[in-house]
């Protein structure tokens, strides 16, 4: 089947996919009762806004402000006080399904059936969110001693590191994306990745979605040189290394360092030591290989499946300051630490939680922690509000070669590719969006009477 009148569009879009982004109070929140443990909620305590001290109305008019025709989001949920006080779900609209067929060339009919009828049991996906949960599992991996310490050389795991100045790279620099390392995107002409070519190419972490292997050579790759204008970095500007650089690389090497680390690959370990504790069912892709950590590498970068609500009990599990088993709170130090940032660290970004000023700069410097995936994806966690907000756009998976998760894109046939379908970009149409996350919380927030 074709879906598009030029698949081009598509091709320059997922060509930068993943994300971009820019903390907060005390780990265990105020309004929890000292005389009781946290615990994390299998299912949401369904609440009324003024039960914690919220409006109704204002929320109204947050979620008609992110529901517009032309925002393109599919949900998005407030916690408060730990308890869910107002969420909302929807399919495409018919704005936006104008907008996408005129510049993709899909039908109508099939916008209608891929995003049409979007529920409360319906997956969203990550896109680059799921970094943070990466994050998290080298914070698990090193609690449980699995890791000695982030702070320690990468190449005790990535052993083809050991003997050359890549050992000098630690766990935590690929955390903060400071390895120092080429960052990787897909060569048309050689048919796999290599360095990339510009700041394009490069501005989104780097286009692994192309390569049918997204792993051997994020490895395989050398430390860039330093002190030279590098064309990946800037036109203008000299790159030195441990200069912050976006790298979907960096985070697919943190999920081979889990395998390697713990004996399990990341959704195993995952489901084990993050998401049966906290309540969440999630499903990570993995890249095309016949081989690799699990019949294909688990993409790290990118693209785990779940709910809006479960994508909010892990934000919840921040806000709570780690994952709480009875008496005691595991991860605790891990969470402060990912609290306490002041920029981009340990997969994760600071957002400006009020609209930005004309200057860029944030209005009293008020900034709340948050994932950050392609195409809007966020889970915003503010530690002194005690409050947790996700968002995400219209998402179907795409699996036109099996039901199986394994990302393979081919240009010239999408009858052969499998793909995380997002909207608008993900699905070809370039454009910008209504959707300002700054302004959709900052609206929440106006609702805090």
């Amino acid at each position: 089947m074709r879906y598009y009148k030029n698949f081009l569009h598509l091709y320059l879009i997922l060509f930068l996919v993943s994300c971009g982004g820019g903390g907060g109070g005390s780990a265990t929140p105020d309004s929890v009762n000292p005389n009781q443990y946290p615990t994390h909620p299998l299912v949401w305590d369904i609440a009324t806004p003024e039960s914690v001290g919220m409006s109704s109305a204002r929320l109204d008019q947050a979620f008609d402000y992110a529901f517009q025709d032309g925002a393109y989001t599919q949900a998005a949920i407030v916690i408060k006080d730990g308890k869910l006080v107002y969420e909302r779900y929807r399919g495409i609209l018919s704005g936006e399904k104008n907008t996408l067929s005129n510049i993709t060339g899909i039908d109508l009919s099939r916008l209608e059936d891929l995003f049409g009828n979007k529920t409360t049991n319906s997956y969203v996906t990550s896109w680059s969110s799921s970094k943070s949960f990466v994050s998290i599992l080298i914070g698990i991996a090193e609690e449980n001693a699995l890791i000695t310490s982030i702070d320690d050389s990468a190449s005790l795991y990535i052993q083809e590191w050991a003997n050359d100045e890549r050992s000098s790279i630690t766990i935590k620099n690929l955390l903060d994306m400071r390895s120092g390392l080429d960052p990787m995107c897909f060569n048309s002409d050689l048919g796999r990745l290599d360095t990339c070519k510009n700041t394009q190419d490069s501005s989104s972490g780097g286009d692994l979605v192309f390569s049918e292997d997204q792993l051997s050579k994020c490895i395989d790759r050398e430390l860039s040189e330093s002190g030279i204008i590098q064309p990946w970095y800037s036109d203008t500007v000299i790159y030195n290394r441990g200069d912050f650089k976006y790298s979907n690389c960096d985070t697919q090497v943190l999920g081979e360092i889990l395998f390697r680390a713990t004996g399990q690959d990341l959704q195993t370990y995952a489901d084990y030591q993050l998401f049966s504790k906290i309540g969440i069912n999630a499903i990570w892709w993995k890249d095309f290989v016949d081989n690799g950590q699990a019949n294909g590498n688990y993409l790290a970068y990118c693209c785990l499946d779940s709910t809006a609500r479960d994508y909010a009990k892990f934000g919840y599990m921040l806000l709570l300051g780690g994952i709480w088993e009875g008496s005691s709170v595991s991860y605790a130090s891990y969470v402060d630490a990912i609290e306490s940032l002041d920029s981009y660290g340990l997969q994760f970004w600071n957002l400006c939680s009020q609209p930005l000023e004309n200057n860029g700069n944030c209005p009293n410097q008020d900034w709340i922690t948050s994932t950050i995936g392609y195409d809007g994806q966020y889970i915003m966690i503010d530690f002194n509000r005690n409050i947790v907000v996700v968002r995400s756009s219209l998402y179907e998976p795409v699996l036109n070669i099996s039901n199986e998760r394994k990302m393979k894109l081919v240009s010239q046939d999408l009858s052969v590719s499998n793909w995380v379908s997002t909207t608008p970009r993900g699905v070809g149409a370039y454009i910008s969006t209504s959707f300002s996350p700054n302004q959709f919380f900052y609206m929440v927030t106006e609702a805090i009477d």
